[in-house]
């Protein structure tokens, strides 16, 4: 009897240890988690790894509760804050190269993009850039969303010079492509948006897919919608941990953030596919939206912009070009594959 109370109480030692062994991290996300798609990603790949993992859990912050969306990167390089979900456009002001790892003007969708950053180049570039410019972090992709919309405009757009002048939130690499054609850009978070759109402190807004803006109502203030979203055909997420963080986990630990990760792509790519087109209905018939697409001179417009932003970047930060490079290449070679195995869109 008495081995078996004294078995029994090291068992329960035992299984006490494990419990307060287990490594907490705090993560703050970039979207709250009220925004669908955005803000339920972080939740969601949360959810994930909690659900997995015996040796590792994360607690989910929304934006400002631990630091500033715009500080996160910062945050977690120097430890103040475990780990981030983001997207590495939010850095574009500290990296040149960061929104080719979030979204790139009139290039790749999501498989195209995934194809890059998991089966070639894309993830080692992703991790090198972080590490050549000093940021102490592990970045894992962990979340990517079909197109966004181009914009939110309180008037009809019909040529380029109804956009100069115009005063306009966008975001990463598609806000230079904007400033070339005469409108002053920057960058906000979510919940200043509207705000700033209600006051006049901007005149348009991009921001993300119809069902998010929705939620943020930009509807009620700007009532054009433009398509096609030129600027994010797809945008990547990730999961940023401190590396200090992540050298403590174990090696399987590790590999279930890796996997979690995986699996909330996706999630994250499903939900946005499955859920706009209901809310671009709604927009139309009962929040008098009217949807607009860009003429194909407006097109050709934002992308000679683009093209001279992207030739202007790689040739003054010489890491931009190699990883533009990279991507050009990749990307001729995937058209072999996808101008013949797809369908024509408009048949």
């Amino acid at each position: 009897m008495k081995n078996i109370i004294t078995a029994a109480i090291v068992g329960l030692v035992a299984t006490t240890t494990s419990v307060i062994a287990k490594d907490t991290l705090e993560m703050t996300s970039a979207f709250g988690q009220n925004l669908p798609i955005l803000g339920t990603a972080g939740v969601d790949f949360v959810s994930k790894i909690n659900s997995i993992s015996n040796e590792v859990e994360f607690e989910h912050f929304d934006p400002g509760k631990l630091v500033p969306t715009l500080e996160a990167l910062d945050a977690v390089s120097s430890g103040s804050v475990d780990a981030a979900y983001a997207t590495s456009g939010y850095w574009q002001g500290k990296i040149n190269a960061a929104s080719l790892f979030a979204a790139v003007p009139f290039g790749p969708e999501a498989g195209e993009f995934m194809g890059w950053v998991l089966y070639d180049d894309g993830a080692k570039y992703w991790q090198q850039m972080y590490d050549e410019n000093g940021y102490n972090v592990v970045a894992t992709p962990c979340g990517v969303i079909a197109p966004e919309t181009s914009g939110w405009f309180k008037k009809e757009i019909n040529s380029v010079d109804d956009l100069k002048g115009l005063n306009m939130r966008f975001f990463g690499l598609g806000a230079k492509a904007m400033q070339k054609l005469g409108v002053s850009t920057s960058l906000l978070g979510a919940s200043d948006i509207f705000p700033a759109l209600e006051r006049g402190a901007i005149d348009a807004t991009e921001f993300s897919m119809p069902l998010i803006d929705a939620r943020l109502g930009f509807h009620k203030i700007a009532k054009y919608n433009y398509f096609p979203g030129w600027h994010q055909p797809s945008t990547l997420f990730e999961l940023l941990v401190n590396r200090d963080v992540w050298e403590g986990l174990g090696e399987r630990a590790q590999e279930q953030i890796k996997v979690a990760c995986l699996a909330n792509i996706t999630t994250n790519l499903a939900e946005g596919e499955a859920t706009n087109y209901a809310a671009m209905v709604d927009n139309v018939e009962n929040n008098g939206v009217i949807l607009k697409q860009w003429s194909p001179e407006m097109l050709n417009a934002f992308e000679g912009a683009w093209n001279e932003v992207a030739a202007e970047l790689a040739a003054d930060d010489p890491f931009f070009a190699e990883v533009w490079a990279d991507l050009q290449e990749y990307r001729k070679g995937y058209a072999t594959w996808s101008q013949n195995i797809y369908l024509p869109r408009n048949r």
